[in-house]
């Protein structure tokens, strides 16, 4: 409590301009007291005037007074000043660089808490305590603190601009009114800004539906993305445990084929050893008998060379037979395990292959992906003329009047889709008179220059296929693909981004693939329309039920 008195005494012998402690404080004729200085300095700059008034009662005094140092009142601030008290109050807020500094401040200013449109003043908390205080001031225009006052200031006739000339859409005086404005439609600017506030909160409420829609739009966007996370870690889930089925089946059946080759091997070897153990029973018997006829042959005694010739046994013949044991039993083995392995892998390679570029058969298919994509006005070249909502695109004799853009076509006959594309997509083009491109293309295209730089299917940003009459050409990075189909005013296009895969379509009762393309695409793409000769030649995405 002794601190809030502290405070009071120092306010009360505070002036009210500078907000410092009173320095060698006079009183003027209403009572109210300043530093010398700062109320001669006041009154210094309205001598012109010839009237002097009260910085806070605005009371007018003529002529202006004598000012006269107060001595009680500067005794008092001495008291106050050996009591340590010499600042204004802390909480005092001086102006920064970037604030709107008070203009009845004198020294170091104060930041303004209000700007008054009548007086044309900024005033800090202290100074604009008259406005809420005196009964005519309290009827002046306050408003948040601001740098541009003079704005409001007529350059010609230095009067507040109060009107608003509507004829050649500006603030005026009212000098001005009766003078180069004279005749004109004109109206207060309280009564025009009254009439553009309607209509600025008539935008603010189609701005905040359309951001509430956005909003939506996005969070259904969250939502499909959360179900694609959702949906993929599933068939990955699914598809490691295929796999690791189908390893185990694989590493189930590998002893099996082992277990086969290694019986068929024993049950070989035994047949062979066997024989093995035959024929050479048969050598030694051999041997033997080779031996008696050698010591036969060897005596000398023709007599007992005949006495002993009888008795010799004739050589039997030999019953073992060799078969060699084919090996190709077990290259077939291998040759059989090699087939399950190139069935497995073709298998595979073919069916990955469906799972990566799986493509609708069936106009009915197609329309699952469909996409209402609308054409972007702030690319279409001028010569374009565009309608049906933003769907059609009409080569026109004379230039249309759209306002300058960065992202207009200035040199090519083109305009692109408002839309990015991700995902699956798929739209029709429907064409009338002599040729159209049908096309895609990054965003980042360039915009102005010859047809390498911004025409479709002529650099590496942009794929399109040229359809004039009943002919087609694919183009992509300036290399150009003949294509052959039937003949049909519309062509349906699908877009698998992530696969990287773009097909076009001839679409008439049946689909006919004209030509696909398979790549990588790094960005969305959007979809493009390049109408060329003659004059009425016109291309519209269509609507699709």
């Amino acid at each position: 409590m002794a601190q809030n008195g502290v405070q009071l005494d120092r306010e009360t012998f505070s002036c009210s301009i500078c907000l410092d402690l009173l320095k060698d404080p006079v009183a003027i004729p209403c009572g109210h007291s300043y530093c010398m200085n700062c109320i001669k300095g006041f009154w210094d700059e309205r001598d012109e005037k010839e009237m002097y008034s009260c910085p806070q009662c605005r009371q007018s005094f003529t002529p202006r007074p004598v000012l006269v140092k107060n001595t009680m009142l500067a005794a008092l601030v001495e008291e106050l000043k050996k009591t340590g008290l010499q600042a204004a109050p802390a909480d005092h807020c001086y102006a920064g660089a970037e604030d709107v500094a008070c203009d009845f401040c004198t020294g170091r200013k104060l930041k303004a808490i209000k700007s008054c449109l009548l007086c044309l003043i900024s005033y800090c908390e202290k100074h604009l305590q008259p406005h809420y205080d005196v009964a005519q001031l309290k009827k002046h225009k306050l408003v948040e603190p601001s740098k541009k006052l003079q704005e409001n200031v007529c350059s010609r006739h230095d009067e507040v601009m109060k009107i608003f000339c509507r004829t050649d859409q500006q603030l005026i005086c009212s000098l001005c009114s009766v003078d180069e404005h004279k005749g004109h439609d004109k109206i207060s600017a309280a009564a025009e800004r009254t009439e553009r506030q309607k209509k600025l909160e008539g935008s603010r409420q189609t701005i905040q539906q359309r951001i509430q829609d956005r909003e939506k739009d996005v969070k259904l966007l969250q939502q499909q993305a959360e179900a694609i996370d959702r949906a993929a870690d599933k068939a990955v889930e699914d598809s490691e445990k295929i796999f690791t089925e189908l390893i185990r089946l694989l590493e189930k059946r590998s002893p099996d084929v082992k277990q086969q080759v290694r019986s068929q091997q024993k049950s070989e070897v035994s047949r062979v050893k066997e024989l093995q153990e035959k024929l050479e029973q048969e050598i030694t018997e051999l041997k033997r008998e080779d031996a008696e006829l050698k010591k036969l042959s060897h005596t000398e005694d023709h007599n007992q060379f005949l006495h002993n010739y009888p008795s010799l046994s004739p050589l039997s013949q030999s019953t073992s037979s060799i078969h060699i044991c084919p090996l190709s039993c077990f290259e077939d083995v291998t040759a059989t395990v090699s087939e399950v392995r190139d069935k497995i892998q073709d298998v595979l390679r073919e069916e990955w292959t469906n799972v990566s570029m799986t493509e609708p058969k069936t106009r009915a298919g197609f329309l699952k992906y469909s996409r209402e994509i609308t054409l972007d006005p702030n690319t279409v070249n001028t010569q374009l003329s565009l309608s049906e909502g933003n769907r059609k695109a009409t080569l026109m004799s004379q230039q249309q009047s759209y306002s300058g853009h960065p992202d207009r076509f200035t040199n090519m006959w083109q305009v692109l889709s408002r839309e990015g594309l991700t995902g699956r997509c798929y739209w029709e083009v429907e064409r009338r008179g002599g040729g159209v491109y049908v096309a895609v293309a990054y965003k980042n295209i360039s915009r102005a220059g010859g047809s390498e730089e911004c025409g479709f299917g002529q650099n590496d940003k942009s794929w399109a296929l040229d359809c004039i009459n009943n002919k087609y050409t694919f183009w992509s990075n300036k290399v150009q693909t003949p294509v052959s189909g039937p003949e049909s005013s519309r062509v349906g296009v699908y877009l698998d981004h992530s696969a990287g895969i773009l097909s076009l379509y001839s679409v008439s009762e049946t689909m006919t693939l004209l030509h696909r393309v398979q790549t990588t695409f790094t960005q969305p793409l959007y979809a493009g329309l390049w109408v060329y000769w003659p004059h009425g030649n016109s291309a519209e995405l269509c609507k699709l039920k």
